[in-house]
């Protein structure tokens, strides 16, 4: 079994009861898509199977460790370099901000990738849902659209406006260009 198997395999097990906010379609499907976007990019499958699993330490009880022993220290390292800390305790707004720090101070090339091509998928979604349900999509969120402006707005600046993007400059430009559709 591949790389890439065993990371669908292990996601699809952690999500199988979540459901995408708001709908009725199973969480897995954002993972998924994160991965298309990786391989789209060129990534190598490490990256690509950090991306499949990039949900799994903030939104179930898989631990670190059992990541690691499951998907090797490399991949668990990217899952984690992609994972808010204290998601469950920290303030949406500390939590948020420490993300931003990280992405633009500390963060390898390989966690910015996996969570740029995170951050892309969410706001792709978030503009097709927009031009169905308008600005009531703003309500599932636990912060408005203001909040979430200045939060992509952060992204962007903290991964797409950089010198070491090198190999993956299309990823980045697609996630500032989709930001500034979503929020002009």
């Amino acid at each position: 079994m591949t790389l890439i198997d065993q990371a669908i395999q292990l996601a699809a097990v952690q999500h199988e009861h979540q459901r995408l906010k708001g709908s009725d379609i199973p969480y897995i499907v954002h993972p998924f898509a994160v991965a298309v976007i990786l391989a789209q990019a060129g990534c190598p499958d490490e990256w690509i199977a950090a991306g499949i699993l990039h949900d799994t330490l903030e939104d179930t009880d898989l631990t670190l460790a059992n990541l690691e022993q499951a998907m090797g220290p490399s991949v668990a390292a990217i899952v984690q370099g992609a994972s808010e800390p204290e998601h469950d305790t920290a303030p949406w707004e500390d939590r948020k901000a420490h993300t931003i720090r990280y992405l633009r101070k500390e963060a390898p090339l390989e966690v910015r990738v996996v969570t740029a091509a995170d951050k892309l998928q969410n706001i792709r979604s978030i503009a097709s849902d927009l031009a169905v349900q308008g600005e009531a999509v703003w309500k599932r969120f636990n912060r408005g659209r203001e909040d979430q402006a200045h939060y992509y707005r952060g992204l962007v600046e903290s991964l797409c406006r950089r010198n070491d993007n090198t190999g993956y400059e299309p990823l980045f430009e697609a996630l500032e260009r989709q930001v500034k559709e979503v929020f002009p």
